[in-house]
């Protein structure tokens, strides 16, 4: 039997999770969910219904997860623990320090509801997360570093759009080359987040909107921007769609530490990724986590999950004997 997957939201994240559902195939796209007028949707998925958001409930029985595809701003706080009612969802809030509260949240209703929840999937929160984790386990004496980019950030990019006046806009993450160089020396640098990466935003204003008081909301934004030196740029629409349509990202995941009785060796554990297509790539990671939580509360279990209590073989298509065979 497929699992049967359901789209709340239908942007760039939405249209990922459709291609990577047809790249799964004990799994099922049921419908799209939007808050446009449906009947200007158009999905690629032939045999997959476009609806409402108001209509979720009604499909309870007709959808096992539920893949949340808003912004971590402002929608998924609301929408992942309302949602979490009547569905297994997944998410990919990215509010580093807002997933405690999240947590809490998305919890507190799928615990009610028997549901399972797994917030905060995709590649930082989520695969970063884990090698993060595990480095932290092997070397317990050392230090972790992450550096993103350069890339867009989709959830920055929905920070900056949000703002009032600002008609569209792109935002690029930069690590220090220096830092990051230091880094892979080992020579264990104390780096700020200002010291570690830049922050570069390409907005298109609204006509007449006050640009200065867009700059400032952009560079004092908690969570965002005001710990990090960020550049606006106030460029046309057709400079934008020109120059920045693509969403490439990517980053690395650093642990540096020392073993032996005197602390006398040094190692440095890497992880990178290079990614074409960040809402693709995170797509596939967040269609990998549904398969884990439809497993999961077939099993019984219920709550919010984070990738740190998701079992490797959870996310797989395989099973234990063919992991065991091929991947061991």
């Amino acid at each position: 039997m497929s699992i049967r997957i359901g789209i709340m939201g239908y942007g760039n994240l939405g249209r990922g999770i459709e291609c990577a559902v047809k790249h799964n195939p004990d799994m099922e796209l049921v419908a799209v969910f939007t808050r446009r007028a449906p009947e200007t949707v158009k999905i690629l998925t032939e045999t997959a219904r476009v609806c409402r958001v108001e209509e979720a409930q009604s499909m309870k029985e007709e959808i096992d997860v539920m893949i949340m595809c808003g912004g971590s701003a402002t929608d998924l706080p609301v929408q992942t623990p309302k949602l979490a009612q009547w569905f297994n969802v997944v998410d990919s809030f990215d509010t580093h320090a807002r997933i405690p509260e999240h947590f809490e949240n998305v919890d507190k209703t799928a615990s009610e509801n028997g549901h399972v929840g797994i917030i905060s999937v995709g590649w930082d929160p989520g695969m970063f997360s884990l090698n993060r984790m595990y480095a932290n386990a092997i070397l317990t004496n050392g230090k972790d570093y992450t550096f993103w980019g350069k890339g867009v950030s989709q959830g920055h990019s929905d920070a900056i759009r949000r703002i009032d006046g600002v008609k569209d806009g792109k935002q690029y993450t930069i690590p220090v080359e220096s830092a990051l160089e230091s880094v892979r020396k080992g020579e264990n640098p104390k780096l700020s987040a200002r010291q570690k990466h830049t922050r570069e935003c390409f907005v298109v204003a609204e006509e007449g909107a006050d640009l200065t008081r867009i700059e400032n909301e952009i560079k004092t934004m908690p969570n965002y921007f005001d710990e990090y030196d960020t550049t606006v740029h106030f460029i046309s629409q057709e400079e934008l769609n020109r120059d920045h349509s693509g969403i490439p990202h990517g980053g690395f995941v650093i642990r540096s530490g020392r073993t032996g009785w005197d602390d006398e060796h040094n190692h440095v554990i890497e992880y990178s990724l290079k990614l074409d297509s960040n809402p693709e790539f995170t797509s596939s990671v967040i269609v990998a986590y549904a398969r884990a939580a439809y497993r999961m509360n077939k099993e019984g279990q219920t709550g919010c999950k984070t990738v740190f209590d998701v079992a490797p073989a959870y996310l797989s298509a395989l099973d234990g004997a063919e992991l065991r065979k091929h991947l061991l």
